[in-house]
C-alpha cells in the first residue's frame, strides 16, 4: 500500500542526499525516534509534515506517498 511505498521513497529520498537518519530528523525538527517511525512504517506525518518532506526534497506529494512516479512538483 501507499503507507510502505511513502517508506520506501523516504528513505531512498534521504539516501540520495547522503544524510543520516538523525539529519534528517533535524531537518524536520523531530526526535530521531519520532523520524524511524516513519521510515520504518510505525507512523505517518501529519500533513503539515508530509508538505515539509516533499519541500524538503523539492518532490510533488503525490511521488512522497505513492500516487505518482513523477517527482517534480508541477
Amino acid at each position: 500500500g501507499n503507507m510502505a511505498l511513502f517508506c520506501e521513497r523516504l528513505k531512498l529520498l534521504r539516501k540520495e542526499r547522503g544524510l543520516k537518519q538523525r539529519e534528517m530528523a533535524e531537518q524536520l525538527g523531530l526526535a530521531l525516534s519520532s523520524y524511524q517511525c516513519y521510515e520504518y512504517a510505525q507512523r505517518f506525518p501529519d500533513f503539515h509534515g508530509l508538505i515539509a518532506i516533499a519541500d524538503f526534497f523539492d518532490v510533488s506529494l503525490d511521488y512522497l506517498v505513492g500516487r505518482s512516479n513523477v517527482r517534480e512538483r508541477r
